[in-house]
């Protein structure tokens, strides 16, 4: 017989925004219990995510800044790299994130329960546990944070060759020859950590241009980087077959100026974007609405067509964020407490942890384009920025898009060293309805990066003071 319980809050998936929106309910007074199929909190992004590739792409950093201090007239040796230390490492940094949350949760009084959740009706979940055992959990109310998994393209091969991004941050090995499908963040970011280690990197990407969607004017400092770092960009270029054989992995390309169209390679990431965890839920036995690509309808607050259950972050589509999850998690929480809470932000900002970091919100160049709306840009290349000269990474350009009535701001995008430090100020500008003029008269230190966002503004009147252009007309 089953052990049956009750709360008040069920939240199914402990990553960004499952624990953001347990910690909320909690702080509301909710009695919240928080399942998880992982014994500890914290979700893709913290487990196989967002956390541990920026650790490791801060180890790659720290390889190449010591490689070009040459021109500084530094030279350090050639690095000994101990994968299992630098495994460690990033394993480290996680344990005490993890155990962080794990605080967190006692200090709120949050009930947590690690197994699988389905829905057996609308108010009624059954969670199997490790052990064979199951609870029945009767609730008022239910977020489903139930996140995303890597996507991929057939089933092409069983070979533990072919990696997919939580493959390859468990870091078994540096591959002597690396191939990378899709010329995403993730593939970009992936590809640099090992590209730094040793690998010899090669990207195909299906579309005509690295990070599809992104602003053109920020991706080509980036691309121009890369090429020097990676054997090779493949654009416009598919992949037909993958094949294990002894000597690695035989790769089947199709494209514009491929010459060898079979390659081998010893091992393969692919990494062609995610999709929705949201099957083996039961929502079948409930009034959740589930579009063709399996995202979970919803509205502004969360809610699904079930008045009972909510859902957020990546199970519902959008920007596939953590911060996104995070407060559409909190939004939930407060709407079932009774708040008039929406989730209903102007820019949502985004990062790509490349080097050089690209880093948007709000409207860009390209939708404005599609959009036929009229648009002033006021632009600003680092070359021009005394801190980037400074640190020899003159590569980057901040640009703000303007309205050109009012000069309002709508969209600012950045490439550079830092850049997803600096776009946070852009977004707080975006959603206080700034225009360029608010941003061109506060004061910013110097010299700094964070300069470059005042400088692109006081270029949309002309009066830039380290670049030379004045307005037209």
């Amino acid at each position: 017989m089953k052990k049956t319980t009750r709360t008040a809050l069920a939240v199914i998936g402990a990553g960004p925004g499952g624990y953001a929106a347990a910690f909320m309910a909690a702080s509301l007074g909710l009695e919240t219990t928080l399942i998880d199929v992982e014994p500890t909190a914290g979700g893709v992004c913290l487990l196989r995510g967002c956390i541990p590739s920026k650790t490791l792409l801060h180890a790659a950093k720290l390889i190449r800044e010591a490689r070009e201090a040459e021109s500084w007239g530094l030279t350090f040796g050639a690095p000994a790299i101990d994968l299992d230390k630098l495994r460690a490492s990033t394993q480290n940094v996680t344990g005490q994130m993890t155990a962080g949350l794990a605080q967190l949760i006692k200090a709120w009084n949050i009930r947590q329960i690690q197994g699988r959740a389905v829905f057996a009706d609308s108010n009624t979940l059954v969670i199997s546990k490790e052990d064979g055992a199951e609870e029945r959990l009767r609730f008022d109310h239910a977020i489903i944070a139930a996140g995303s998994r890597p996507a991929i393209f057939g089933k092409p091969t069983e070979s533990p060759k072919l990696m997919n991004s939580t493959d390859a941050l468990q870091l078994e090995d540096v591959p002597e020859k690396l191939l990378v499908v899709g010329g995403g963040y993730i593939g970009l970011e992936l590809g640099s950590v090992y590209s730094a280690l040793g690998s010899s990197v090669t990207v195909v990407e299906v579309t005509d241009g690295l990070l599809p969607g992104a602003d053109r004017d920020l991706v080509k400092p980036l691309a121009a980087r890369l090429e020097t770092q990676f054997e090779g960009i493949l654009l416009n270029t598919k992949v037909l077959d993958f094949k294990d054989q002894k000597n690695g992995l035989k790769v089947t390309l199709e494209g514009p100026g491929i010459d060898k169209p079979t390659r081998v390679f010893d091992k393969a990431l692919v990494s062609v974007g995610r999709k929705p965890n949201s099957s083996g839920l039961g929502l079948k036995n409930t009034g959740v609405k589930v579009d063709d690509r399996g995202f979970i309808q919803v509205d502004p607050q969360g809610r699904t067509a079930d008045p009972s259950i909510f859902a957020i972050g990546d199970i519902v589509g959008g920007a596939m964020l953590a911060h996104k999850a995070s407060h559409e998690g909190r939004v939930a929480a407060e709407a079932i407490a009774g708040h008039p809470s929406v989730f209903d932000p102007v820019a949502i900002p985004a990062v790509v942890f490349t080097d050089p970091e690209i880093a948007w919100c709000g409207l860009t160049e390209i939708q404005a384009k599609q959009q036929g709306r009229a648009v002033e840009v006021g632009r600003f290349p680092w070359a021009a920025s005394g801190r980037a000269t400074s640190l020899h990474r003159t590569e980057g350009l901040t640009k703000v898009i303007c309205d050109p009535e009012d000069q309002r701001i709508l969209g600012v995008g950045m490439v550079g060293a830092g850049a997803g430090e600096l776009i946070a100020e852009a977004t707080l500008a975006i959603e206080m309805g700034a225009n360029a003029r608010d941003l061109e008269l506060t004061i910013h230190p110097h010299p700094t990066l964070s300069e470059t966002l005042m400088e692109a503004a006081a270029s949309v009147y002309g009066t830039c003071t380290h670049l030379y252009r004045p307005k037209k007309g």
